[in-house]
Order: structure tokens, then C-alpha cells, then sequence
């Protein structure tokens, strides 16, 4: 395998794709509680949602105790259906609830606290992924004494 071959492996793994997704999600899921945020006082404002750990679990296995992961141990093996790379950010518009008499549905203390929850799991993956990359650096680096 040639050496652009290995970094295209490396830096295009499953692992990577993943959180970027999951980076990307929560980016998106910062801007939609931001928007909730800002719109605390607009009459009528139906706070917005965005799923996308439990479409990632479903994915890749996690809640499914029954059945045993699949994995591909080859490149040149068949693809694998749905591993967590394809998956989107879903937003949902909340619109059975009220908290107000003029149909706004947001309540600060949960939107702040859900900013504060999105951001600690933004910084998880920002480490995560750099890890990753640490660990190809140092393996590098490494192979170079």
C-alpha cells in the first residue's frame, strides 16, 4: 500500500467519519438552542429539537444486545450496511406544549442547560478526535528513530 494510500486510510477511517458526524451534530444542535435561545419572547415561537445519538446507537449496534456487531476485518470484504458514517442530524419542531398563555413553548433554564450539556459533549469528541490523530502523530514520529 502506497503512502497515500495509508493516509487516506487512516485519516478516512470509520472511526474519524464518526465523529465528525457527531461533531457536525452538535454544532448544528448549538445553533438550533442558540435560536431557541434568542426566540424566549416571540409569541407563538415552538422551541426545535435535533436527534441524532440515538439514530448513531441504532446504528452501529449499541442498544441491541441480541446481535454481535458486524465488523469488517478487510477492505476488500463487502461493505458493511449502515456504520454510522451516513447518518444526518434530525431536527424536530416541538409543537404539543406550551409553557405561556401566547403559545411559546421555551424554557430558559432547560434551553441553558441543554447549551451547557451540548457543549461538555462537543469538547468530548473535539478530544476524542484528537486523540486519534495524537496517537498516528506519535506513531509517526516514532517510526522515524
Amino acid at each position: 500500500m502506497g503512502g497515500l494510500q495509508v493516509l487516506n486510510s487512516l485519516v478516512g477511517s470509520t472511526q474519524v467519519k464518526v465523529l465528525e458526524q457527531a461533531l457536525n451534530a452538535s454544532s448544528f444542535r448549538q445553533r438550533v438552542i442558540s435560536n431557541n435561545i434568542a426566540n424566549v419572547d416571540t409569541p407563538g415561537f415552538k422551541k426545535s429539537e435535533v436527534s441524532f445519538e440515538d439514530q448513531l446507537n441504532k446504528a452501529i449496534g449499541v442498544n441491541n444486545e441480541k446481535k454481535l456487531p458486524l465488523v469488517r476485518t478487510n477492505g476488500r470484504h463487502l461493505p458493511l450496511p449502515l456504520q454510522g458514517t451516513d447518518i444526518a442530524p434530525e431536527i424536530q419542531t416541538i409543537t404539543n406544549t406550551s409553557l405561556r398563555n401566547d403559545g411559546n413553548n421555551v424554557d430558559i433554564d432547560i434551553e441553558m442547560a441543554s447549551l451547557a450539556k451540548n457543549s461538555i459533549y462537543y469538547d468530548a469528541l473535539a478530544q476524542q478526535m484528537n486523540r486519534y490523530f495524537s496517537g498516528i502523530k506519535s506513531a509517526i514520529n516514532e517510526g522515524r528513530r
